[in-house]
Protein backbone atom coordinates (compact mmCIF):
# COMPACT_ATOMS: atom_id res chain seq x y z
CA UNK A 1 0.00 0.00 0.00
CA UNK A 2 1.21 3.25 -0.80
CA UNK A 3 0.44 6.98 -1.25
CA UNK A 4 1.39 10.19 -2.29
CA UNK A 5 0.48 11.91 1.18
CA UNK A 6 -0.67 9.75 4.62
CA UNK A 7 -2.42 11.54 7.07
CA UNK A 8 -2.25 10.74 10.78
CA UNK A 9 -5.12 11.86 12.39
CA UNK A 10 -8.71 11.89 10.92
CA UNK A 11 -9.75 14.85 12.92
CA UNK A 12 -11.01 18.15 11.79
CA UNK A 13 -7.73 18.93 11.30
CA UNK A 14 -6.44 15.86 9.16
CA UNK A 15 -10.16 15.73 7.17
CA UNK A 16 -9.46 19.28 6.67
CA UNK A 17 -6.24 18.84 5.14
CA UNK A 18 -7.18 16.08 3.07
CA UNK A 19 -10.22 18.08 1.29
CA UNK A 20 -7.54 20.74 0.52
CA UNK A 21 -5.47 18.17 -0.91
CA UNK A 22 -7.69 16.81 -3.04
CA UNK A 23 -9.77 19.91 -3.82
CA UNK A 24 -5.92 21.78 -5.38
CA UNK A 25 -4.73 18.53 -6.81
CA UNK A 26 -7.34 16.48 -7.86
CA UNK A 27 -6.16 12.88 -8.32
CA UNK A 28 -3.50 13.09 -5.22
CA UNK A 29 -2.95 9.78 -3.74
CA UNK A 30 -4.05 10.66 -0.36
CA UNK A 31 -4.83 8.07 2.84
CA UNK A 32 -6.08 9.23 6.03
CA UNK A 33 -5.31 6.83 9.24
CA UNK A 34 -7.76 7.02 12.26
CA UNK A 35 -7.39 5.09 15.23
CA UNK A 36 -11.25 5.36 15.91
CA UNK A 37 -13.71 6.25 13.47
CA UNK A 38 -16.62 6.52 15.88
CA UNK A 39 -14.84 9.60 16.99
CA UNK A 40 -16.45 9.16 20.36
CA UNK A 41 -13.21 10.53 22.53
CA UNK A 42 -12.12 12.68 19.65
CA UNK A 43 -11.05 16.29 20.35
CA UNK A 44 -13.38 17.51 17.11
CA UNK A 45 -16.37 15.61 18.53
CA UNK A 46 -15.80 17.13 22.19
CA UNK A 47 -15.27 20.53 21.44
CA UNK A 48 -17.43 23.46 22.32
CA UNK A 49 -16.94 24.68 18.53
CA UNK A 50 -16.93 28.77 18.08
CA UNK A 51 -15.02 31.00 16.24
CA UNK A 52 -13.87 34.92 16.98
CA UNK A 53 -11.56 37.26 15.10
CA UNK A 54 -11.06 38.61 18.55
CA UNK A 55 -7.07 36.95 19.00
CA UNK A 56 -4.12 39.61 19.41
CA UNK A 57 -1.94 38.16 16.81
CA UNK A 58 -2.73 39.15 13.41
CA UNK A 59 -1.78 35.50 12.06
CA UNK A 60 -4.73 34.11 14.47
CA UNK A 61 -7.03 36.58 13.23
CA UNK A 62 -6.45 36.06 9.54
CA UNK A 63 -6.71 32.26 10.27
CA UNK A 64 -10.44 33.28 12.30
CA UNK A 65 -11.34 35.58 9.22
CA UNK A 66 -10.77 32.96 6.30
CA UNK A 67 -12.27 30.33 8.80
CA UNK A 68 -15.86 32.11 8.93
CA UNK A 69 -15.83 32.91 5.29
CA UNK A 70 -15.07 29.11 4.62
CA UNK A 71 -17.71 27.81 6.83
CA UNK A 72 -20.62 30.95 5.85
CA UNK A 73 -20.08 29.42 2.42
CA UNK A 74 -19.50 25.64 2.82
CA UNK A 75 -21.81 24.10 0.35
CA UNK A 76 -19.55 26.22 -1.58
CA UNK A 77 -16.77 23.69 -0.55
CA UNK A 78 -18.00 20.77 1.30
CA UNK A 79 -21.33 19.72 -0.76
CA UNK A 80 -21.70 16.15 -2.11
CA UNK A 81 -23.93 14.89 -4.23
CA UNK A 82 -25.82 17.95 -4.29
CA UNK A 83 -26.88 17.33 -0.01
CA UNK A 84 -25.02 20.29 1.45
CA UNK A 85 -23.54 20.06 5.16
CA UNK A 86 -25.57 21.73 8.35
CA UNK A 87 -23.50 22.65 10.67
CA UNK A 88 -26.17 24.99 12.41
CA UNK A 89 -23.57 28.36 12.38
CA UNK A 90 -24.42 31.27 14.76
CA UNK A 91 -23.21 34.33 14.04
CA UNK A 92 -24.03 36.34 17.92
CA UNK A 93 -19.87 37.22 18.68
CA UNK A 94 -18.11 37.09 21.57
CA UNK A 95 -18.16 39.47 24.43
CA UNK A 96 -15.20 39.73 26.31
CA UNK A 97 -14.81 41.62 29.69
CA UNK A 98 -11.71 42.60 30.99
CA UNK A 99 -11.16 44.01 34.66
CA UNK A 100 -8.94 46.86 35.50
CA UNK A 101 -5.77 44.43 35.33
CA UNK A 102 -6.23 43.49 31.95
CA UNK A 103 -7.99 46.96 30.32
CA UNK A 104 -4.99 47.90 28.97
CA UNK A 105 -4.50 44.36 26.90
CA UNK A 106 -7.71 44.83 25.51
CA UNK A 107 -7.03 47.94 24.25
CA UNK A 108 -3.84 47.36 22.41
CA UNK A 109 -5.69 43.63 21.38
CA UNK A 110 -8.51 46.20 19.68
CA UNK A 111 -6.14 47.98 18.13
CA UNK A 112 -4.67 44.97 16.48
CA UNK A 113 -8.23 43.45 15.66
CA UNK A 114 -8.73 46.46 13.94
CA UNK A 115 -5.86 46.61 11.77
CA UNK A 116 -6.61 43.71 10.86
CA UNK A 117 -10.21 44.42 9.64
CA UNK A 118 -11.98 42.70 12.39
CA UNK A 119 -15.66 44.08 13.00
CA UNK A 120 -15.29 44.60 17.03
CA UNK A 121 -16.46 47.36 19.23
CA UNK A 122 -15.03 48.24 22.51
CA UNK A 123 -18.01 48.97 25.32
CA UNK A 124 -17.18 51.05 28.54
CA UNK A 125 -19.07 49.87 31.61
CA UNK A 126 -22.56 52.07 31.35
CA UNK A 127 -22.76 51.44 27.53
CA UNK A 128 -22.43 47.50 28.23
CA UNK A 129 -24.82 47.52 31.20
CA UNK A 130 -27.20 49.62 28.61
CA UNK A 131 -26.53 46.96 25.59
CA UNK A 132 -27.15 43.69 28.04
CA UNK A 133 -28.99 44.93 31.21
CA UNK A 134 -29.65 41.15 32.16
CA UNK A 135 -25.26 41.59 33.10
CA UNK A 136 -24.01 42.61 36.06
CA UNK A 137 -21.30 44.79 34.96
CA UNK A 138 -19.86 44.60 38.68
CA UNK A 139 -15.74 44.31 38.29
CA UNK A 140 -15.85 45.30 34.60
CA UNK A 141 -13.78 48.20 32.96
CA UNK A 142 -13.83 47.68 29.71
CA UNK A 143 -15.74 45.21 27.64
CA UNK A 144 -14.99 44.01 23.50
CA UNK A 145 -18.07 42.99 21.67
CA UNK A 146 -17.47 41.02 18.53
CA UNK A 147 -20.23 42.42 15.90
CA UNK A 148 -20.07 39.73 12.98
CA UNK A 149 -18.05 37.29 11.54
CA UNK A 150 -18.23 35.46 15.43
CA UNK A 151 -20.38 32.70 16.95
CA UNK A 152 -20.42 29.05 16.91
CA UNK A 153 -21.41 25.89 15.48
CA UNK A 154 -22.00 21.99 15.72
CA UNK A 155 -18.25 21.13 15.01
CA UNK A 156 -19.16 17.44 14.93
CA UNK A 157 -21.43 18.34 11.77
CA UNK A 158 -18.18 19.90 10.37
CA UNK A 159 -15.88 17.19 10.70
CA UNK A 160 -18.12 14.64 8.95
CA UNK A 161 -18.73 17.29 6.60
CA UNK A 162 -14.65 17.84 5.36
CA UNK A 163 -14.40 13.81 5.97
CA UNK A 164 -17.57 12.88 3.63
CA UNK A 165 -16.11 15.57 0.69
CA UNK A 166 -12.48 14.24 1.17
CA UNK A 167 -13.85 10.65 0.86
CA UNK A 168 -15.69 11.99 -2.28
CA UNK A 169 -12.84 13.61 -3.69
CA UNK A 170 -10.83 9.60 -3.54
CA UNK A 171 -9.31 10.36 0.27
CA UNK A 172 -8.97 6.95 1.80
CA UNK A 173 -9.58 6.36 5.05
CA UNK A 174 -7.95 3.40 7.05
CA UNK A 175 -8.69 2.35 10.71
CA UNK A 176 -5.62 1.98 12.47
CA UNK A 177 -3.33 2.51 14.77
CA UNK A 178 0.60 3.97 13.63
CA UNK A 179 3.00 2.76 15.78
CA UNK A 180 5.99 3.32 13.82
CA UNK A 181 7.71 5.33 11.24
CA UNK A 182 10.46 3.46 8.77
CA UNK A 183 13.41 6.00 8.14
CA UNK A 184 15.69 6.36 5.40
CA UNK A 185 17.96 9.30 6.08
CA UNK A 186 15.97 12.59 7.08
CA UNK A 187 13.08 11.18 4.65
CA UNK A 188 10.51 9.04 6.40
CA UNK A 189 9.60 6.09 3.87
CA UNK A 190 6.69 4.30 5.14
CA UNK A 191 3.93 4.52 7.88
CA UNK A 192 4.00 0.84 10.26
CA UNK A 193 0.23 0.02 11.86
CA UNK A 194 -0.33 -1.98 14.72
CA UNK A 195 -1.57 -4.79 12.44
CA UNK A 196 2.11 -5.19 10.70
CA UNK A 197 0.97 -3.19 7.82
CA UNK A 198 3.28 -0.47 6.04
CA UNK A 199 2.32 2.47 3.43
CA UNK A 200 4.39 4.01 1.74
CA UNK A 201 4.41 7.39 1.53
CA UNK A 202 5.35 10.50 -0.37
CA UNK A 203 4.66 12.56 2.74
CA UNK A 204 3.53 11.93 6.35
CA UNK A 205 1.09 14.94 7.86
CA UNK A 206 1.32 14.68 12.16
CA UNK A 207 -2.67 16.06 12.41
CA UNK A 208 -3.19 13.41 15.71
CA UNK A 209 -4.20 16.03 17.70
CA UNK A 210 -3.70 14.97 21.52
CA UNK A 211 -1.59 12.18 20.77
CA UNK A 212 0.65 14.44 18.30
CA UNK A 213 3.84 13.95 20.67
CA UNK A 214 3.72 10.53 20.67
CA UNK A 215 3.55 10.68 16.73
CA UNK A 216 6.16 13.57 16.35
CA UNK A 217 8.55 11.46 18.32
CA UNK A 218 8.07 8.26 16.18
CA UNK A 219 10.25 10.62 13.51
CA UNK A 220 12.61 11.91 16.44
CA UNK A 221 10.74 15.29 16.73
CA UNK A 222 10.28 16.83 20.29
CA UNK A 223 6.79 18.11 19.94
CA UNK A 224 5.63 20.71 23.29
CA UNK A 225 2.22 19.43 22.70
CA UNK A 226 0.34 17.30 25.84
CA UNK A 227 -3.35 16.68 26.22
CA UNK A 228 -5.02 18.97 28.17
CA UNK A 229 -8.87 18.26 30.09
CA UNK A 230 -11.39 20.70 29.84
CA UNK A 231 -15.15 19.97 31.14
CA UNK A 232 -17.44 21.19 29.39
CA UNK A 233 -21.38 21.78 30.92
CA UNK A 234 -24.96 22.17 29.49
CA UNK A 235 -27.87 23.77 32.00
CA UNK A 236 -31.32 25.31 31.18
CA UNK A 237 -32.60 28.35 33.04
CA UNK A 238 -35.58 29.28 33.69
CA UNK A 239 -35.70 32.97 32.49
CA UNK A 240 -32.88 33.07 29.89
CA UNK A 241 -31.20 36.30 29.12
CA UNK A 242 -32.27 37.06 25.61
CA UNK A 243 -30.05 36.94 22.41
CA UNK A 244 -26.69 36.67 24.12
CA UNK A 245 -23.21 36.54 22.91
CA UNK A 246 -20.52 34.49 23.90
CA UNK A 247 -19.83 35.84 27.15
CA UNK A 248 -15.96 35.46 28.08
CA UNK A 249 -15.65 36.68 31.71
CA UNK A 250 -12.09 37.99 33.48
CA UNK A 251 -12.49 34.52 35.75
CA UNK A 252 -11.70 32.49 32.64
CA UNK A 253 -15.19 31.07 32.46
CA UNK A 254 -17.21 30.78 29.31
CA UNK A 255 -20.77 30.44 28.41
CA UNK A 256 -22.79 30.70 25.46
CA UNK A 257 -26.55 29.93 24.41
CA UNK A 258 -26.83 26.07 22.80
CA UNK A 259 -30.28 26.04 21.38
CA UNK A 260 -32.64 26.75 24.18
CA UNK A 261 -30.11 25.80 26.55
CA UNK A 262 -26.59 27.09 27.65
CA UNK A 263 -23.14 25.48 27.32
CA UNK A 264 -20.45 26.54 29.91
CA UNK A 265 -16.93 26.07 31.35
CA UNK A 266 -14.82 26.27 33.90
CA UNK A 267 -11.81 28.20 34.14
CA UNK A 268 -8.83 26.89 32.85
CA UNK A 269 -6.82 24.36 35.48
CA UNK A 270 -3.26 24.34 33.10
CA UNK A 271 -3.08 20.30 33.83
CA UNK A 272 -1.57 20.21 30.22
CA UNK A 273 1.33 18.15 31.93
CA UNK A 274 -0.27 15.88 33.93
CA UNK A 275 -0.04 12.26 33.73
CA UNK A 276 -2.86 9.63 33.23
CA UNK A 277 -5.73 12.37 32.60
CA UNK A 278 -8.77 10.70 31.54
CA UNK A 279 -12.03 12.01 29.96
CA UNK A 280 -14.20 11.56 33.03
CA UNK A 281 -16.34 14.79 34.21
CA UNK A 282 -15.06 16.46 37.05
CA UNK A 283 -19.00 17.32 37.65
CA UNK A 284 -17.66 19.46 41.37
CA UNK A 285 -16.09 21.78 39.06
CA UNK A 286 -19.91 22.78 38.22
CA UNK A 287 -21.63 23.41 41.90
CA UNK A 288 -17.60 24.80 43.84
CA UNK A 289 -16.52 27.36 40.45
CA UNK A 290 -18.93 27.24 37.45
CA UNK A 291 -22.44 27.95 38.80
CA UNK A 292 -20.90 31.01 41.83
CA UNK A 293 -19.35 32.44 38.85
CA UNK A 294 -22.44 32.47 36.28
CA UNK A 295 -25.08 33.61 39.18
CA UNK A 296 -22.74 36.66 39.92
CA UNK A 297 -22.13 37.64 36.24
CA UNK A 298 -25.99 37.11 34.88
CA UNK A 299 -28.31 36.99 37.94
CA UNK A 300 -31.01 34.98 35.98
CA UNK A 301 -28.31 31.84 36.47
CA UNK A 302 -28.88 31.67 39.86
CA UNK A 303 -31.92 29.59 39.18
CA UNK A 304 -30.46 26.87 37.07
CA UNK A 305 -30.41 23.25 36.41
CA UNK A 306 -27.28 20.83 34.91
CA UNK A 307 -28.92 18.92 32.22
CA UNK A 308 -25.81 17.50 30.67
CA UNK A 309 -22.02 17.23 30.49
CA UNK A 310 -18.70 16.07 28.79
CA UNK A 311 -14.69 16.37 28.88
CA UNK A 312 -12.54 16.74 25.75
CA UNK A 313 -8.58 17.49 25.24
CA UNK A 314 -6.99 20.36 24.18
CA UNK A 315 -4.03 19.90 22.06
CA UNK A 316 -2.32 22.23 24.33
CA UNK A 317 1.21 23.36 22.74
CA UNK A 318 2.96 24.53 26.13
CA UNK A 319 5.06 27.21 24.76
CA UNK A 320 2.73 29.28 23.68
CA UNK A 321 -0.66 28.13 23.50
CA UNK A 322 -0.29 28.44 19.61
CA UNK A 323 -0.42 26.17 16.61
CA UNK A 324 2.65 24.58 15.19
CA UNK A 325 2.39 23.82 11.49
CA UNK A 326 4.84 23.43 9.31
CA UNK A 327 8.46 21.09 8.75
CA UNK A 328 10.41 20.47 11.67
CA UNK A 329 14.02 20.42 10.34
CA UNK A 330 16.13 17.68 9.05
CA UNK A 331 12.70 15.57 8.31
CA UNK A 332 12.29 15.94 4.67
CA UNK A 333 8.84 15.14 4.44
CA UNK A 334 7.36 15.56 7.66
CA UNK A 335 4.53 18.37 7.89
CA UNK A 336 3.05 19.20 11.46
CA UNK A 337 -0.30 20.80 11.87
CA UNK A 338 -0.25 20.32 16.30
CA UNK A 339 -1.29 22.12 19.00
CA UNK A 340 -4.02 24.24 18.39
CA UNK A 341 -4.63 24.59 22.32
CA UNK A 342 -8.36 25.16 21.62
CA UNK A 343 -8.77 26.78 18.20
CA UNK A 344 -8.79 24.02 15.95
CA UNK A 345 -12.06 23.41 15.10
CA UNK A 346 -12.07 27.34 13.93
CA UNK A 347 -8.59 27.63 12.48
CA UNK A 348 -9.11 24.03 10.34
CA UNK A 349 -10.26 25.60 7.06
CA UNK A 350 -7.59 27.73 7.26
CA UNK A 351 -4.96 25.09 8.49
CA UNK A 352 -6.35 22.46 5.91
CA UNK A 353 -5.60 24.74 3.21
CA UNK A 354 -2.32 26.01 4.05
CA UNK A 355 -0.96 22.89 4.98
CA UNK A 356 -2.55 21.43 1.52
CA UNK A 357 -0.52 24.34 -0.15
CA UNK A 358 2.53 23.70 1.68
CA UNK A 359 2.46 20.19 0.52
CA UNK A 360 1.88 20.70 -3.04
CA UNK A 361 3.21 24.11 -3.96
CA UNK A 362 6.33 24.56 -1.56
CA UNK A 363 5.01 27.45 0.14
CA UNK A 364 1.38 28.83 1.64
CA UNK A 365 -0.04 31.23 -0.89
CA UNK A 366 -3.52 32.21 0.97
CA UNK A 367 -2.42 32.88 4.33
CA UNK A 368 0.88 33.58 5.80
CA UNK A 369 0.84 30.73 8.30
CA UNK A 370 5.09 31.41 8.63
CA UNK A 371 4.45 32.73 12.21
CA UNK A 372 3.20 29.62 13.44
CA UNK A 373 6.20 27.38 12.13
CA UNK A 374 8.36 24.94 14.18
CA UNK A 375 11.47 27.41 14.21
CA UNK A 376 10.17 29.47 16.84
CA UNK A 377 10.57 26.00 19.53
CA UNK A 378 14.07 25.97 18.17
CA UNK A 379 14.68 29.52 19.02
CA UNK A 380 12.13 30.23 21.84
CA UNK A 381 10.45 32.66 21.06
CA UNK A 382 6.75 32.26 21.71
CA UNK A 383 4.28 33.46 20.07
CA UNK A 384 1.67 34.28 22.83
CA UNK A 385 -1.94 35.46 22.98
CA UNK A 386 -2.87 38.17 25.08
CA UNK A 387 -6.61 37.17 25.02
CA UNK A 388 -7.84 34.30 27.06
CA UNK A 389 -9.05 31.36 24.94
Amino acid sequence: MSADVVIVGGGVIGSSIAYHLLAIAPGTSVCVIERDPSYRAASSALSASSIRQQFSTPVNIAMSRYGMTFLKSIGEHLAVDDTEPAIGLTERGYLYLASATTRETMLASHATQKQCGADVTLLEPPELARRFPWMTVDGIALASLGLSAEGWFDGYSLLQAFRLKARALGAEYLTAEVVRFEMQAERISSVVLADGRRVSCGNVVNAAGPHARSVAAMAGVDLPVYPDKHCIFVFDCMEPPPESPLIIDPSGLYVRPDGRRFLCGAPRQDDSRREGQTLEVETDLFDTVVWPLLAARVPAFESIRMTAAWAGFYEMNVLDENAILGKPPNRSNLYLANGFSGHGMQHSPAAGRGIAELILLGEYRTLDLRPLGYDRLLQNKPLRELIAS
